[in-house]
């Protein structure tokens, strides 16, 4: 039997066996280790999914939040409050977001340029040539008139000459030196290699979108329309708060303690979504900790991994209550990473928010697309990224009722490797594992009850995938 396999005859043992309700008053069903990062609580259904035989009666279940409705309300509450709009330096402006339409400051280009090292003319030839000193160079005065028959030595980038007809490459030409003669090696066209001003844009035209993601080659268009500085949408300020008294930040595991995965993954994963991280910081078993670090954090969004469910050292619940939070989704219905909450904590202009990711590492990952993503895409104005679904190579197990999201890569199919491509599920995906996400391209959403092979899922690009890690 594979390790899938097994996986899904004790989530279905598990399920059949279940019959406390869930929700946040629902009574705890493990210790704090499986509210952290050692093993994922089950809040009325087994974490790691699977199909088989359809149980014939689903446990009692109260209202979790379907996956989909819950991206939905991660990403409404991220859009809430008026934009909010800074100007920065073009050297600091790389991976944010415009927030007002890229306007052309001049025409490009501003003037007449030679696209090639050569020779400018006018009129027809042979061309009687300028002696030596009569050439025109980038970066310098304005040449003067070009008088008819004649030719000037010009470089790539210098203002052409006026009543300058055509530009010659000097791979083209042939100069008779003892007659100053000119001659075109190629019949010469009116107007060719000369880049006429206004060419790419004039004053004015917009160039990009405001939305727009500030890339390098942005940069470089905006330095060339004449800007200095750019008027973009904040990164949302994200703090990280890593709880957990078994949680080592060196070293190999030991004694009962285990090493933090989250931290180091955290943070990059957060900034490649648009995020300023200000911090991660690791706290351990301790409420009245945890409670002044949320009330206390000046970030727009908390994240805290683990203690999401109800044991007894499981204290995000509780400090929420405490701060007069409101729960916006407790529960979503998802293999891995069902315990995950969103809590908005208010204050400022589009409200403070709190993402509580369950403590297994995939299961914080599963979190960290469904809530934090469309809730960071949102407040940073970055449009979401377009869907997009693939066949899948290989029949998937599913759970009996929640989405499922699967570690895959892509692949080409057919016998010869030459086929459409297809998503190839990856094993090691159980809640508490990174070593399949850590291979992956994607993420399948593999709807309740399984996919068969063929199908088409709905996939979840990673950030790596795209290069965001600006």
């Amino acid at each position: 039997m594979s390790q899938e396999d097994r996986e899904v005859d004790e989530a279905l043992a598990l399920v059949s066996r279940s019959t406390e309700p869930r929700g946040p008053s629902a009574q705890a069903h493990a210790s704090h280790a499986a509210g952290g990062p050692g093993a994922e609580p089950d809040r009325g259904g087994g974490e790691t999914g699977g199909t088989g035989p359809a149980a014939t009666a689903p446990p009692a279940r109260t209202r979790v939040t379907p996956w989909h409705e819950a991206r939905a309300v991660a990403a409404r509450a991220g859009g809430e409050g008026a934009p909010r709009t800074r100007r920065v330096a073009l050297a600091r402006a790389l991976g944010q977001v415009l927030a007002e339409p890229l306007r052309a400051l001049t025409d490009l280009p501003s003037f007449d340029t030679s696209a090639m090292d050569g020779w400018a003319v006018a009129g027809p030839g042979p061309w009687w040539s300028v002696g030596q000193g009569g050439q025109v160079l980038a970066g310098h005065a304005a040449p003067g008139a070009l008088a008819d028959g004649a030719a000037v030595r010009i470089a790539t980038g210098a203002r052409v000459p006026p009543d300058a007809t055509a530009v010659i490459r000097s791979e083209h030409a042939r100069l008779d030196e003892a007659q100053a003669r000119l001659y075109a090696r190629r019949e010469v066209v009116q107007g060719q290699d000369i880049r006429p001003r206004g060419q790419e844009c004039r004053t004015g035209d917009q160039l990009l979108p405001a939305g727009a993601l500030v890339s390098p080659a942005v940069l470089g268009l905006a330095a060339a329309a004449g800007y200095d500085a750019l008027d973009v949408v904040p990164r949302p300020r994200v703090e990280v708060l890593v709880l957990g008294d078994e949680l080592l930040d060196e070293g190999l595991p030991h004694d009962g303690m285990v090493r933090d995965a989250l931290g180091p993954l955290l943070a990059p994963w957060l900034h490649a979504l648009g995020a300023e991280v200000l911090a991660t910081r690791h706290l351990g078993d301790d409420a009245d900790a945890l409670h002044r670090a949320v009330t206390a954090s000046e970030a727009d969004l908390v994240v805290t991994t683990g203690g999401t469910a109800a044991g007894p050292v499981d204290h995000v619940h509780p400090i929420l209550r405490r701060a007069g939070a409101e729960l916006l989704v407790d529960g979503v219905a998802v293999r891995p990473g069902h315990p995950m909450l969103l809590a908005r904590l208010g204050g400022g202009a589009g409200g403070r928010y709190l993402v509580g990711l369950p403590g297994n590492p995939l299961a914080a990952v599963s979190g960290l697309l469904t809530l934090a993503e469309p809730l960071l895409r949102a407040r940073a104005q970055r449009p979401a990224l377009a869907p997009y679904s693939s066949p899948v190579r290989d029949a998937v197990n599913g759970h009996p009722h929640d989405t499922r999201l699967v570690p895959v890569v892509h692949r080409a199919g057919g016998a010869d490797g030459n086929g459409p491509e297809q998503a190839v599920p990856l094993h090691y995906n159980g809640p508490a594992m990174l070593r399949g996400i850590a291979a992956a391209d994607a993420l399948a959403v593999v709807p309740p009850g399984g996919a068969r092979a063929g199908q088409d899922l709905d996939i979840l690009e990673l950030p790596w995938t795209e290069g965001r890690f600006t």
